[in-house]
């Protein structure tokens, strides 16, 4: 089932330039593996080396932000849609 995925800018420069991707999977993590597997460089930047989700880069599904459910383990359905959002800093 594909879901899509809307990515900002900083991540879309590592999957040439596109902001939206449709990714396949059962799980937030399955999705975001898919996408990962057609676009290597993209992966670093959304899990840190434990395969956990960075705090300072924030994955919804539905507006729902996955850290307060079941992380990338949150089942994902059909109609759903993810939403990576980074961490901005400012003064």
């Amino acid at each position: 089932m594909p879901v899509p995925i809307h990515l900002p800018s900083a991540l879309a420069a590592q999957t040439g330039g596109l902001r939206q991707h449709l990714g396949d999977g059962h799980t937030v993590g399955a999705v975001l593996d898919d996408l990962v597997a057609r676009f290597p460089a993209v992966g670093p930047r959304l899990r840190d080396e434990h395969g956990e989700p960075y705090p300072f880069v924030t994955v919804y599904l539905n507006d729902e932000d996955i850290r307060l459910s079941d992380g990338f383990a949150t089942t994902v359905c059909e109609g759903d849609e993810i939403v990576i959002v980074p961490a901005v800093a400012g003064g």
